[in-house]
């Protein structure tokens, strides 16, 4: 029997307003004439004439070890992303201090995220909204400029199959729509299979609500929330809607709290699944695109499977040609590779050998493309 994944986010609640920010950046920006936003999101210029602005070179840890973190630093990666770890400042203090004790620096805080209610808009909404308000001035405090969040309603990233066989026999995730009513859930937040329907209607007014009451509280904070899309971007799943399934609902999504605070994360696999031609769509959300998901895939949203970086169907070249084109100097992180020989057993899609593979094929195409 094939088994549907749901690969992972949320946990958490909160305080109305964010500490003034008195830091060391806030007096830079201040003096520069430049919001927190803008600071936030802004990389220096590379020192060598000729060269574009450089990326922030971004990844997952998994597992989560110093051993991990200075591989990380080894290879030429200068941020990371973590999950939510819950509510407090000092467990997102304590894992700041770890990793700079590498050299690097947090840049986003994705998945486990306290936003599973207020995407269905039930009693809990305010509970969480106000968790999630605790956590953007926590973030402020400790210095992470980016959240990465999704509107999948009952679910998360979702798989039907999780051993394809790709190049040499690496294993990658797969998913076919025939195969979803045998859905097993995985996902630490949305483990438990919820039966209730919602409409793309309800969605969008939920989240209109979600922008309205965060969006201030981000800008006060120097914090970007970065949407990331539906995957796969079905128009439903498991008797729910889905929203965030198209170019245009992006665009939408930018008009409806207009703010450099709302953001889009561009998962070039995801945006792969909708059909859309890559380096177009990157152009034409252009500034809205703040956070980047680097990975590909073969097929469509209905039935596809994750390839290496490498060998898939987009033509990753003008992909970053594009991100140079429209100035992007956010993180952009390799997503979802390949499990190699002796990680078979490790987290599907989020295994670290694959991901130096990933970072070296993408350092390359980061130089020729600023040399090209």
């Amino acid at each position: 029997m094939s088994e549907l994944r749901i690969l992972s986010s949320s946990h958490c609640e909160i305080q109305n307003k964010c500490p003034e920010f008195k830091g060391k950046n806030a007096v830079l920006q201040e003096a520069a004439g430049i919001g927190l936003n803008a600071a936030a999101n802004a990389i220096p210029m590379n020192e060598e004439e000729g060269k574009k602005p450089a990326m922030q070179l971004t990844s997952v840890v998994t597992p989560f070890t110093d051993d991990n973190l200075r591989l990380l630093a080894q290879i030429g990666v200068t941020h990371v992303t973590i999950r939510y770890p819950g509510r407090g400042l000092d467990q997102l203090e304590a894992t700041k201090a770890q990793v700079e004790s590498s050299g690097l620096q947090i840049a986003a805080i994705e998945g486990y995220l306290p936003i599973e209610n207020i995407k269905l808009g039930n009693e809990h909404f305010d509970a969480e909204i106000e968790e999630m308000r605790e956590l953007l001035s926590n973030m402020q405090t400790v210095g992470i400029p980016f959240v990465c969040y999704n509107f999948m309603a009952g679910t998360d990233w979702v798989r039907t199959k999780l051993d394809v066989r790709e190049r040499g026999g690496a294993l990658v995730t797969g998913f076919d729509v025939e195969q979803a009513e045998q859905a097993v859930s995985l996902s630490e937040t949305t483990r438990e299979k919820n039966e209730s329907s919602i409409t793309a209607d309800i969605l969008w007014i939920n989240l209109e609500r979600f922008l309205n009451e965060l969006i201030p509280v981000a800008e006060a904070c120097g914090v970007t929330l970065a949407m990331h899309p539906d995957d796969p971007p079905l128009d439903s799943f498991m008797g729910k809607a889905r929203i965030m399934n198209s170019v245009e609902s992006f665009e939408r999504l930018v008009h409806l709290k207009p703010s450099p605070a709302n953001a889009v994360c561009f998962c070039q696999g995801t945006f792969a699944e909708m059909g859309v031609d890559i380096p177009s769509t990157i152009e034409r959300l252009g500034p809205h695109i703040k956070y980047v998901h680097f990975r590909d895939i073969q097929g469509n949203r209905e039935r596809f499977v994750e390839t290496f970086h490498d060998n898939g169907p987009t033509d990753m070249f003008a992909a970053v040609k594009a991100y140079q084109q429209i100035g992007f100097t956010g993180p952009i992180r390799p997503d979802h590779v390949p499990q190699l020989v002796g990680e078979e057993a490790g987290e599907p899609g989020y295994t670290m050998l694959g991901r130096l593979h990933a970072f070296g094929y993408l350092q390359g195409l980061i130089e020729a493309a600023g040399h090209d």
